[in-house]
């Protein structure tokens, strides 16, 4: 034997096994023809794999359609179907204000959505571990899951993550609070890091507006700008987890920071109120101008008032440097607008997609996302099946019968 003939051919099982398991996933039930077709592997193969996964929980063997009463000519074919309760995987999305969390079974289904505040905007390390620790066992609870059944769990971050999944940030903030550990410490499961606009990213090109698309961006646009960016389907990282930082448009004429659609808003609104230029936004906010919102200042201007709508005018063109500048790096074919400011932003597009044209040879298509302010923990969840899927051979379902171990 060749040196690293084993080595090679276990990572081509491996490989085998996951193309298996996306083509079952939601897929109902499949023939081992079936399964050649959608895999394009051989019949040897798809059989030997299938049984393989039979035997460590992820694969249902049905009875044949002979058995089942349907009669068919010649041999009966084998039919298999994926056990989407075999276990479970956990999105977790670690906001500065809050922790939202979703347990989801292996087809992707949410099971339960649980989304806890902090009791301020900078709390220590060791209280948010807390608070984490509270929201995963509610989640679980709610979802009738038990913590055992858990084959992985994805932590979204604001921070750059590199590929090997390291927070690379001078911020003492997460040197001193290691998700990683702490999860993995306390309830023993396998847990992966990544930038949080990264997750989104993946969320948006699973179930949102970029199913189908290769070359995106997505992009967080609450308080802080942030962006994920897929380039011909594969999400980018760069040498230290950088790729998609967005500190350069403190350079960026017209720009010239990273604060983001909601912090302008209220800021400019706010300047409004101070200034005593006719508008309708003291009403909304009792005439208090700290109490203003966001979603505020876009209902305003729905309503029609001008000072509202020209907020949203210098909003718009603000935002179109903002994805002209991105898009004259990596040309996307769609800029995606996402978190919990995106249903607002919405009003946003048309000016921007005049506007953006002024700023880049390449302009992308634009759109906001309908998949809410819990984008990140779906991309999580989106996260973690993946591992999970690339690693089906070494990870074992709760539906393990108790009798059978891998070899």
């Amino acid at each position: 034997m060749q040196p690293g003939t084993a080595p090679s051919t276990q990572l081509v099982r491996r490989v085998n096994a996951s193309a298996m398991l996306k083509a079952m996933r939601g897929a109902g039930i499949l023939t081992g023809t079936e399964l050649m077709a959608a895999t394009g592997l051989s019949r040897a193969t798809v059989i030997s794999i299938c049984d393989e996964l039979v035997r460590l929980g992820w694969l249902q063997e049905l009875e044949n359609q002979r058995g089942a009463g349907d009669y068919v000519k010649g041999r009966p074919a084998r039919r298999f179907a994926f056990d989407d309760s075999a276990a479970s995987v956990i999105g977790i999305d670690i906001g500065a204000n809050k922790i939202t969390a979703i347990v989801a079974d292996m087809a992707g289904n949410p099971l339960s959505q649980v989304t806890l505040p902090f009791r301020a905007y900078n709390v220590p390390a060791d209280e948010r571990a807390d608070v984490l620790d509270r929201i995963v066992a509610d989640a679980l609870e709610k979802a009738g899951i038990s913590a055992d059944s858990v084959l992985a769990v994805s932590v979204g971050v604001a921070a750059p993550v590199s590929r090997q999944g390291e927070v690379l940030t001078a911020q003492e903030f997460w040197k001193s609070f290691d998700v990683r550990r702490i999860v993995s410490e306390r309830h023993g499961w396998h847990v992966l890091l990544e930038n949080d606009a990264n997750l989104a990213a993946l969320a948006e090109r699973w179930q949102g507006s970029a199913q189908g698309v290769d070359n995106l961006v997505v992009m967080l646009a609450g308080d802080r700008l942030g962006s994920g960016i897929l380039e011909s389907g594969r999400l980018l990282h760069g040498q230290l987890g950088g790729f998609g930082e967005l500190g350069y448009l403190d350079t960026v004429d017209g720009v010239g920071d990273t604060y983001g659609i909601a912090h302008y808003a209220r800021l400019w609104g706010r300047e409004l109120l101070d200034s005593g230029t006719e508008t309708t936004l003291g009403a909304l906010c009792d005439g208090n101008p700290e109490a203003l919102t966001a979603e505020m200042v876009f209902r305003a201007a729905a309503e029609g008032d001008q000072a509202s709508r020209d907020v949203l005018d210098r909003m718009a063109h603000r935002m179109a440097r903002v994805v002209g500048s991105i898009s004259t790096l990596v040309n996307p074919e769609l800029v995606v607008i996402a978190g919990a400011v995106a249903a607002s932003a919405h009003a946003l597009i048309p000016a921007m997609e005049k506007q953006v044209q002024d700023f880049t040879f390449t302009p992308p298509r634009l759109a906001t996302s309908e998949l809410g302010d819990g984008i990140v923990s779906l991309g999580a969840i989106r996260h973690a099946l993946d591992h999970v899927e690339e690693h089906a051979l070494d990870l074992y379902p709760a539906s393990l019968p108790q009798h059978v171990t891998a070899d």
